[in-house]
């Protein structure tokens, strides 16, 4: 294995081993079951998502998040109330799409489309954790969870871009009559 595969290899597990510990200190002690640690999940990723933007001082990538997820999160709630589709548990027929999948998978999504798979495998295997704990709980349908998993998607499709990092360094020269000016930059 290459030194360039070895050093991508080792910033995925501590990118991984980061959202996985964002996610649990959330969770309360008494997250008995899985369907309570999905939910505990679903709601540290939107947090975890926009705490790396904040990191990254990408304040447009923040509101593409809040756009993207509020989105996505409001379409499914709203579908599920049109969508009579009957619980796997029998409770009710609010089961098509899954809100809480949706409210997993729009930053998963958004994580892989702005800044790689890097940040975004991790946040899919924990959306994919919450996908599993519906659907292990009776409380959705598979298919309930792929359809919140494909509007996270396509929202994120048309509203978020790819984070372009700001040049570290940056020089120019700049002539003028009688004179010119050379100019550096450095960020650090």
């Amino acid at each position: 294995m290459g030194e360039d595969m070895r050093y991508s290899m080792t910033k995925i597990i501590l990118r991984t081993l980061t959202i996985l510990v964002l996610s649990v200190s959330v969770m309360p002690a008494q997250a008995s079951s899985t369907e309570e640690a999905g939910k505990y999940v679903a709601f540290a990723l939107p947090v975890a998502a926009a705490g790396i933007t904040a990191w990254k001082e990408d304040w447009q990538g923040t509101a593409q998040l809040g756009f993207s997820t509020l989105l996505t999160v409001g379409t499914a709630y709203g579908l599920k109330h049109v969508v009579r589709e009957k619980r796997p548990d029998g409770l009710d027929f609010k089961s098509f799409p899954s809100d809480t999948a949706a409210l997993a998978f729009a930053p998963a999504q958004f994580l892989m489309q702005r800044y790689g798979w890097e940040y975004g495998l991790p946040a899919y295997a924990a959306a994919g954790f919450v996908g599993y704990s519906r659907v292990e709980a009776d409380r959705h349908h598979w298919y309930d969870v792929a359809a919140s998993a494909a509007l996270s998607f396509g929202f994120n499709y048309f509203i978020t871009s790819k984070y372009q990092r700001k040049p570290w360094f940056n020089a120019g020269i700049e002539m003028q009559p009688g004179g010119g000016m050379i100019g550096m930059t450095c960020v650090f």
